[in-house]
């Protein structure tokens, strides 16, 4: 009885280091804390990487055993971030939180949820689009240009593979154009380039209704990604009295409140 109740206390006791030390390496500054989160930014990209490889791999015997590997590495991360979080009900209410349990009950019933698995790919826009990325790889810079252009580029290629996978899942038995997933990639390109070549189409109502989908919202990313890339970048600096976080890199005074700014540069 009484080892049983010393076992108890040491695991309550254990939890909470365990947080403190989560907290450190998810959002600490140390070095150790930094190298940390490029290995975890490192598995992700991986993890991505099998995703958009998935429709390829399929045929093969092990791709199941490494589906559940996949979603093991895709719980743990959740759990370690759950725990890190200093304050869960705001963090659980994160939609990149719900794209990742998304994706990770794709990868726990992939026999049944077949058809929405292209939907992973998703996991690329939220890892671009969180804080914990740009925390971690833009901390060296102080522009926004680069996290503009990386979140732009990563709307874009999250949107071409999750509408090659809806192409594929919706037309790949029924029209014979689409015989492979590679088929498909090919129609979404040159949809969403508007190139046209006619040489695959959707037959029926839905799918002119979907290439017009594809076509409209492709131009509307590409035409995203180019302003990212000729506007004039802005710096980061807080303002000390509105908060504001973007400025003009030439800025003197604060556009929201007008107060005096003091941004540093690389000047001597």
């Amino acid at each position: 009885m009484t080892s049983s109740a010393g076992e108890t206390r040491d695991r309550r006791r254990r939890l909470p280091r365990l947080r403190v030390r989560l907290r450190e390496l998810y959002h600490g500054d140390s070095p150790e804390a930094v190298r940390f989160r490029y290995r975890v930014i490192v598995i992700d990209i991986l993890l991505i990487a099998f995703f958009i490889a998935a429709p390829f791999l399929r045929e093969f015997p092990a791709f199941l055993i490494a589906d559940y590997a996949v979603a093991l590495i895709l719980l743990v991360d959740i759990a370690a971030r759950a725990l890190a979080a200093s304050n869960w009900r705001t963090w659980a209410m994160r939609p990149i939180l719900w794209v990742d349990i998304f994706v990770l009950i794709t990868l726990l019933f992939p026999l049944w949820l077949f058809n929405l698995a292209f939907l992973r790919v998703l996991r690329l826009w939220s890892l671009v689009h969180s804080d914990f990325f740009w925390e971690t790889v833009g901390r060296r810079y102080d522009d926004t240009r680069w996290e503009d252009v990386g979140k732009a580029l990563a709307s874009l290629v999250t949107f071409v593979f999750v509408a090659t996978g809806f192409v594929y899942a919706s037309f790949a038995r029924e029209h014979p154009g689409i015989t492979g997933y590679l088929d498909a990639l090919y129609f979404t390109v040159t949809a969403l380039t508007t190139t046209g070549f006619g040489d695959i189409t959707l037959p029926g109502a839905w799918g002119k209704l979907l290439t017009i989908g594809i076509m409209l919202v492709g131009i509307t990313l590409f035409v995203r990604l180019g302003q990212t890339l000729i506007r004039p970048y802005k710096v980061r600096f807080t303002c000390p009295t509105c908060g504001l976080m973007r400025h003009d890199a030439d800025a003197v005074h604060c556009k929201a409140c007008g107060v005096l700014l003091n941004i540093p540069n690389d000047e001597d």
